[in-house]
């Protein structure tokens, strides 16, 4: 009975479909050496939790997000090379919101852990990072339950490195289409 007491509002879950920025720089030096077929991959899927507090003039919002990379894919004769990419963000933002029917901007900042994996047929070999973000968007609120927007995000220094080579660099510029829930 105490847990049908607890109200949840003020948060929510969000969706985010997108491109980023991609180099990866590992993948690229062996084509240049190897030859074979280069795939990059520069959509993002992410998924996200969010709560925001009310403020006089808008809301203080923190976001945990889980952002999946496009994988790149070096075919070569002996088989493929594959990097895939994950990044864990926590961003804390102020949202300029105008309520329901109308467009509420947001601007923040924050922290991004974020992991890459080179597998080689059998053979994997991981590493990972934290660097900082920052990130702005618009949204419009159709209901009280759902808003749709755009985000614009820049990943600051995010090159993943092991012993001096640089295995990816997801630094620059993203945009993705949002969707959020509110409850």
């Amino acid at each position: 009975m105490c847990f049908a007491s607890i109200s949840f509002a003020g948060g929510g879950l969000g969706l985010k479909l997108g491109g980023a920025q991609n180099d990866p720089k590992t993948l690229e030096e062996l084509f240049d050496y190897y030859g074979g077929e280069l795939t990059k991959g520069y959509g993002v899927f992410a998924l996200e939790g969010f709560y925001e507090w009310d403020r006089e003039k808008g809301k203080i919002g923190l976001r945990f997000g889980f952002d999946f990379y496009g994988d790149n894919e070096l075919k070569v004769g002996y088989g493929k090379i594959t990097e895939t990419t994950y990044a864990i963000p926590l961003t804390l933002y102020y949202k300029w919101d105008k309520g329901i029917k109308a467009w509420s901007g947001y601007l923040g900042g924050g922290l991004t852990y974020i992991n890459t994996e080179i597998e080689v047929g059998a053979d994997e070999d991981s590493e990972s990072k934290f660097f900082p973000h920052i990130v702005g968007g618009l949204e419009y609120r159709f209901t009280k339950v759902f808003a749709l927007g755009f985000e614009g995000k820049y990943n600051i220094a995010a090159k993943v490195k092991k012993d001096g080579d640089v295995y990816s660099d997801r630094s620059g510029i993203s945009g993705a289409l949002v969707g959020r829930f509110y409850f």
